[in-house]
């Protein structure tokens, strides 16, 4: 492995990631997967962007659609991030069974997650991924404290205390 890349990627997993999953459903077909690349961009307009795996299912579908949900995941759905991510696949093709979710037009919306449903409005490709920035047509703020990702393991988030 190039050096370079194997440093990039040692420092990158010390650094704390919101675990979202990113869902669309539309002429594409109904998708949904775990990212961790995810952060507002602007707030006017208010606008947020993902990357995807270029050539990646979720990558195509968003495309596709044109529209995408981002849902920040609430900090004890472990499972759910797990799912979206692939790891029960081989159990089961339908990532979102037996899930409780909201249909709306841009994609499903979890269970207790903060969501942000968007129009795709550009997307580039840099390297493996594409960046996709969508603009945001409506917010559903669960008010829950948010599942993180940092070398390689599931953390929460927690108040530092005043002292």
């Amino acid at each position: 492995m190039n050096a370079a890349r194997e440093a990039f990627i040692t420092a990158m997993r010390q650094v704390a990631a919101t675990v979202t999953v990113v869902t669309t459903d539309g002429p594409a077909g109904k998708m949904g997967a775990t990212v961790s690349a995810f952060t507002s961009l602007s707030a006017d307009p208010p606008s947020v962007l993902v990357c995807l795996k270029s050539d990646s299912r979720i990558a195509k579908a968003v495309t596709g659609n044109g529209t995408f949900c981002v849902n920040v995941l609430p900090e004890d759905a472990e499972e759910v991030a797990k799912r979206f991510a692939g790891m029960f696949d081989a159990d089961t093709t339908n990532r979102f069974e037996g899930l409780d979710i909201s249909d709306s037009e841009f994609g499903p919306l979890l269970p207790r997650a903060t969501a942000f449903t968007c129009t795709l409005t550009h997307r580039h490709v840099h390297g493996s991924h594409a960046i996709c920035i969508g603009d945001v047509t409506g917010i559903s703020n669960a008010g829950e404290k948010p599942l993180t990702y940092m070398s390689g393991s599931f953390h929460i988030v927690r108040p530092k205390q005043a002292g």
